[in-house]
């Protein structure tokens, strides 16, 4: 992985390099003369092949986060007109031409489908990668790859009944048996509504990181396991799981625990991506094989395209569309194996269509990687892309309020009041369930892990506002929003004037210490109730502040030398109170 990171290629291609190399048809083979080698190699790629698909389940898991069951509903145009209409155009034109190439009916059916699809593990991360994924072309394939992830489902379901027309018992014997595959589904809604929720409320109150973290692969591996019991795809549990808990308070902290298993499991997945790719049987047959792989993918290519232009992408973009959904998919050889199984389709001709769909999958990040070169970057009308974002954000200039006590409110409601957007981010579970209400995007979450920041949209925000009472979390926000965001308008609530030029030389736009503040506030009041004109006192209140900004501000760059003044309260308390997890006091710095 580093050594394709220093070429700047996509780790995907160092994922499925390291599965050719180590699979069973590269030193995986050798192992059976040195057995050595098997301890360092993958002599059975069915060994990962359960562990690996978890990292399609967290895939699917992660993009439904970002949707929920309303923003699915807002999608139905082009998810299930576009998704739709690829597929089952796709599906139709592949199985003639393997029926016309000798295959049974039902070993057609199979193979046109399994053809049809492609792979989600793949194209999303490397649109992302190109930073392609908010695009044209990145929005629409997003929604074809939706479609057929949800379709994978009733698509094993016609396997089976495929299968098992050749037992002895159909009618209701085949009915008992897909009975919980066609409930667990259900199921699974219902019970999530009622307990995922709950779940999270008591996780959080106690303030354990490392339970967070168990509830999160319990919810995900959990709902993937029952799906699996039931007969169907893993990811189809994951992804209803991801549905439901993307309309809770706690989704942008769930992201950020479960992205490294995302990232780490769905590369295992791409490394038996490549274990599968038997070059060997390439070279024995180069025709057929790659007859096979250019064969279809030009087909979905050509099918694809007049579909796009009839959903309104333009010509570019409808091509573009088409290259990118035109390779294989990593569904394609779980329905193969599964017709394999049941005796639906040949081996023969399965050893060939997934050498083809694995060969077209391998060249995915290429394709993307030329592709992101002169991609169309003009944007679809927002009305046909409703409810289709980006995986991080939904690209909204917000200000981000961190801490949504009662000066977080206060800073909210003024905003509010001119109209302006905010995102308020807090780790208290209790206060986060209570005020979120309305119009109001409030998250339960860590701010210091500046993943979160990411994932709350910091790359378009407008500000952040940090208001915690923590001095240490506060200048560990402020420093992780300045080196993400060098432009970043940040303004920072400080404890004391000490604080307020420690935050300064991290370049905080404004500081805003406590003590000087309420000195002010004080101030203004007395001097209008004594007589004082208004006028007058505001302007001399406004000076006064601009006073302390400049004497707080670090002299130099480096900030090694600082005119520091003393908090009005200073010279009753020569002291400042420790912070959480100091030593002791620290001394006031009295200039």
């Amino acid at each position: 992985m580093p050594l394709f990171g220093r070429l700047k290629l996509s780790p995907v291609f160092g994922f499925l390099a390291a599965g050719i190399i180590l699979g069973p048809f590269g030193l995986g083979a050798l192992a059976r003369d040195l057995p050595w080698l098997s301890a360092i190699s993958i002599t059975d790629v069915g060994q990962i092949t359960y562990l690996a698909e978890f990292g399609v389940a967290f895939l699917l898991f992660m993009i439904a986060l970002e949707l929920s069951w309303n923003r699915l509903l807002l999608m139905r145009r082009l998810v299930f007109g576009l998704g739709g209409l690829q597929l089952l155009a796709s599906t139709a034109v592949l199985a003639t031409v393997a029926d016309l190439l000798g295959q049974s009916p039902a070993s057609a059916v199979v193979l046109g489908s399994a053809l049809a699809l492609s792979s989600t593990a793949i194209i999303l991360p490397s649109l992302v990668e190109r930073k392609l994924l908010n695009t044209t072309v990145g929005r629409a394939s997003f929604a074809v790859l939706l479609f057929q992830d949800l379709a994978v489902a009733p698509l094993l379901f016609m396997v089976t009944m495929l299968g098992a027309r050749g037992g002895t018992e159909l009618g209701a014997g085949l009915l008992y048996a897909l009975a919980p595959a066609a409930l667990a589904p259900i199921v699974l809604a219902g019970l999530g509504r009622l307990i995922l929720r709950p779940l999270f409320r008591l996780v959080t109150a106690t303030k354990s990181t490392e339970l967070f973290v168990a509830a999160c692969l319990l919810v995900v591996i959990g709902s993937g396991l029952v799906t699996a019991l039931s007969g169907q795809s893993m990811a189809l549990g994951a992804f209803i799981a991801g549905l439901l808990l993307a309309e809770t308070e706690y989704r942008r902290q769930i992201e950020v625990t479960i992205q490294p298993f995302q990232g780490l499991l769905l590369g295992l997945f791409f490394v038996s991506v490549g274990a599968r790719l038997d070059l060997s049987e390439i070279t024995a047959n180069p025709i057929a094989t790659a007859s096979v792989a250019i064969g279809f993918f030009l087909i979905k290519a050509v099918v694809l395209f007049p579909i796009a232009r009839l959903m309104g992408l333009p010509n570019r973009s409808a091509g573009e569309l088409a290259v990118v959904l035109g390779p294989g998919g990593e569904f394609a050889l779980i329905l193969i194996g599964a017709a394999v199984a049941g005796n639906v389709v040949p081996g023969d001709a399965a050893a060939t269509a997934t050498v083809a769909a694995t060969l077209t999958m391998v060249g995915i990040p290429l394709l993307i990687r030329i592709l992101g070169r002169g991609a169309a970057y003009a944007r679809m009308d927002e009305a046909a892309f409703a409810g289709l974002t980006p995986q991080h954000d939904d690209g909204l200039e917000r200000v981000i309020v961190v801490g949504y006590g009662r000066v977080g409110q206060l800073v909210a409601e003024m905003l509010t009041r001119h109209e302006v957007r905010f995102l308020a981010i807090d780790a208290d579970p209790a206060l986060v369930a209570k005020q979120r209400t309305g119009d109001h995007t409030i998250f339960y979450g860590d701010a210091t892990r500046i993943e979160l920041l990411r994932r709350c949209g910091i790359q378009n925000a407008r500000a952040l506002v940090v208001t915690l009472g923590n001095a240490d979390a506060v200048e560990s926000i402020v420093r992780s929003a300045r080196s993400e965001r060098p432009d970043l308008t940040i303004v920072a609530r400080a404890r004391d004037a000490m604080h307020a030029t420690e935050l300064y030389e991290l370049n905080v736009t404004d500081a805003v210490p406590e003590t000087i503040e309420a000195s002010l506030q004080l101030s203004q009041a007395v001097l209008v109730d004594i007589g004082i004109p208004m006028g007058l006192v505001i302007a001399s209140i406004h000076e006064k502040r601009d006073e302390f900004r400049k004497l707080l501000q670090p002299v130099d760059g480096t900030g090694r030398e600082r005119q520091a003044i003393r908090a009005p309260q200073a010279e009753s308390h020569p002291t400042r109170m420790p912070r959480p997890g100091s030593d002791g006091p620290e001394p006031v710095d009295r200039g």
